[in-house]
């Protein structure tokens, strides 16, 4: 008797909603590219062609299309055929940064990012320190040498302080991880900007990435897990202690 209510109460869920044209059209073009039908690099069918193939209208197509390229499987361009673009992660991000930035405009959306950078970070370092080469280890040192020239001069402090985190992420030469290491320093920037108007705190912290980068040299993956996790959770403190003398 049970299992027929239960079944019943599934039968009685919402009536299974017919697909769009468009979306049908979007599925069955994603569908092509997938299996190899239209590679990166190829133009896909005219709109007039897309419309004779499937029998829909050109509204149908166009929205086709822009779906396709919100998916970041196709780039549009004037006056030419709509032509695949080889996958990455710059479209998923992209589609991301609205929600983000709505996030943002919350405390507890800073609150999320912030620890959502604390385990990222953290891994990047950890990796860094087991798996860095001589050649990834002078890329980071660079970097660091770049930090410590800019203090004193907080516009240049704050390009130098992403760029000794984005070479710990460039390491891992996986584009993906880049791209989102680059878009969470974007997203997190007024963080950078905030923190930084303590005095000296950009002393603090460049003696926190030197003391990163020692462990990461040392082959050191546990300290240099330990030391990231405590300058980025020193860097969200430092945040919400300036933005409350501010509320």
């Amino acid at each position: 008797m049970a299992k027929e209510i239960s079944e019943q109460g599934w039968f009685d869920s919402e009536p299974i909603r017919r697909p769009r044209i468009s979306e049908e059209v979007t599925r069955r073009l994603a569908t092509a590219i997938s299996e190899g039908v239209y590679r990166a690099g190829d133009f896909l069918p005219s709109e007039r062609e897309l419309m004779q193939r499937f029998g829909v209208g050109r509204p149908a197509v166009r929205e086709a299309l822009f779906s396709l390229r919100k998916m970041g499987l196709i780039a549009i361009h004037s006056g030419t055929r709509s032509q695949v673009t080889k996958p990455d992660g710059l479209a998923v991000i992209s589609e991301l940064s609205g929600i983000v930035q709505h996030l943002l405009n919350r405390e507890d959306g800073v609150r999320q990012f912030q620890q959502v950078r604390t385990l990222f970070e953290t891994a990047l370092a950890r990796e860094a320190a087991l798996f860095g080469s001589a050649e990834d280890l002078a890329q980071i040192k660079l970097a660091l040498e770049r930090n410590r020239d800019a203090l004193g001069d907080k516009s240049r402090f704050i390009r130098a302080d992403i760029g000794f985190h984005f070479a710990i992420a460039n390491r891992t030469k996986n584009p993906l991880i880049v791209q989102i290491h680059d878009a969470m320093a974007a997203w997190l920037r007024d963080q950078r900007v905030v923190t930084l108007t303590i005095p000296g705190l950009d002393k603090i912290a460049l003696a926190e990435h030197e003391g990163i980068y020692e462990a990461i040299a040392a082959h050191d993956g546990d300290r240099a897990e330990s030391l990231m996790r405590s300058h980025i959770e020193h860097v969200a403190r430092n945040y919400w202690t300036v933005r409350d003398r501010h509320d």
